[in-house]
């Protein structure tokens, strides 16, 4: 009997210490995730969900027509900072004030701190563009604002068509669109034959009132990174928006999360994420069905989904924008089918933690909220017909606890905290940057 006790407990001992001490690493919780890794990924390997380094250029998405180099990615590194090419502003009192990173603030997941990005007509930064506010000399119709919250570029390398809309690149969902190309100036540059950030950007630069050309280049003292970035190029179409938004689209590539635990997590180390990330993401990648949509590497897809989520005209002191935005319609507004109309791109998911603003209309303030709202499926719109609402868009009935878990996975287990690395030490104009402006000079203390 004695013998037959001593057995029992020894198997039960055994068993519990599978559960609570780490076997190569690993526990019982750790096994589990794994095992649901490889069971949602498409190749059959947790290994697909690792993002490049960004020093990996070979393995980073890209554009056959606009190859990953260092030239380029070090060109651009500074042009996307540079608010020396902010010439064409609306009044003189805006210009050399802005840059891409105006809008796109590293330490903020690349996205701005306010519920709109302004650029040419802003002014302030506060400590991570939280202070950002519309200049006195500015109406807001003269603002460079959109109607619509900005994306993350981190880990764009991933996004084949650019834009809530995807309305940008001439390839992937946007083959057989081309009859759409000429019905708006803007998406002309898809005839170029680029992805959708090479042609967002360089659509882009001019929208955003900035300008690149021999003149300004060889001023700033940028004309030998072009000459070292685009040999190829004749120097008539060397120094150009162009070639620029092709740097800027190569750095931009380079934009890769890969500090982030979970990311540590998949390359074998078990203690990078803590129990509550790891069941955080068990729920991600089983229960809550997250990844039905987030699915790439950088949990994101070239999909789009209505959720019933409000537009940026339905909050309180949205700028420049009201109902019949084009923007309020998503997927729809580009491609005039009603089937698409409210259908928005499904974005990443790095990084969220301090944007402050999500979804398409910055309509959710923290991202427990965001969990809350998916969990109940309960649209928040009423301009959204029912009918147009995503069939993956159903309740989950998430305990308070899985809502605690399933959060901390997206708020710490998914953050880069190092993505100031991303941020270029200097910038040829000598400028304050990513602001130029009085205001924010002061608040980065480069005045």
């Amino acid at each position: 009997m004695k013998k037959v006790l001593l057995l029992l407990l020894s198997v039960s001992f055994g068993l519990f210490s599978c559960k609570h001490d780490p076997i190569d690493g690993s526990t019982v919780l750790d096994n589990d995730l794994n095992s649901l890794l490889r069971s949602t990924s498409p190749t059959g390997s947790a290994d697909y969900y690792v993002l490049p380094e960004s020093t990996d250029l070979s393995n980073i998405p890209q554009d056959p027509k606009n190859p990953l180099t260092w030239q380029k990615v070090e060109l651009g590194k500074m042009l996307f900072f540079e608010t020396g090419i902010g010439v064409d502003a609306k009044f003189s009192s805006g210009t050399q004030t802005y840059s891409c990173g105006t809008c796109h603030i590293a330490s903020a997941g690349f996205l701005p701190r306010m519920p709109q990005g302004i650029a040419d007509g802003g002014i302030g930064f506060g400590v991570e563009g939280e202070g950002r506010q519309m200049s006195p000399a500015y109406d807001q119709y003269d603002l460079d604002v959109q109607g619509a919250r900005p994306l993350s570029v981190l880990n764009v390398a991933y996004v084949t068509n650019t834009f809530w809309n995807g309305q940008f690149g001439g390839n992937n969902v946007n083959e057989g669109t081309e009859h759409l190309w000429d019905a708006d100036p803007i998406l002309e540059v898809n005839k170029l034959g680029y992805f959708g950030i090479e042609s967002q950007n360089i659509e882009g630069l001019g929208v955003h009132r900035m300008l690149v050309n021999d003149e300004i280049a060889d001023t700033l003292g940028y004309k030998p990174y072009f000459d070292r970035a685009f040999p190829d190029f004749d120097e008539a179409e060397r120094y150009s928006n162009v070639t620029a938004a092709l740097a800027i689209s190569a750095y931009l590539r380079t934009l890769t999360a890969t500090k982030a635990p979970f990311q540590k997590y998949l390359k074998g180390n078990y203690e990078a994420m803590t129990d509550q990330q790891k069941r955080g993401a068990m729920l991600f990648f089983g229960e809550a069905r997250c990844y039905y949509c987030h699915k790439s590497p950088a949990l994101q897809s070239n999909e789009f989904h209505a959720m019933g989520v409000k537009g940026m005209y339905q909050r309180d002191g949205a700028l420049a924008t009201d109902k019949a935005d084009v923007r309020n319609l998503g997927r729809g507004g580009f491609t005039q089918d009603i089937a698409d109309y409210y259908k928005f791109q499904v974005p990443q998911l790095y990084n969220l933690k301090n944007a402050g603003f999500y979804f398409h209309g910055s309509s959710k303030t923290d991202l427990r909220e965001v969990v809350k709202y998916k969990s109940a499926a309960e649209p928040e719109n009423p301009d959204v017909p029912v009918s147009q609402i995503s069939h993956r868009f159903t309740r989950l009935d998430l305990t308070e606890q899985e809502i605690d878990d399933l959060t901390e996975f997206l708020k710490n287990g998914l953050y880069d905290p190092d993505l100031d690395r991303y941020v270029p030490p200097f910038i040829l104009s000598g400028n304050c940057y990513p602001n130029n402006d009085p205001m924010s000079k002061v608040h980065l203390g480069c005045n």
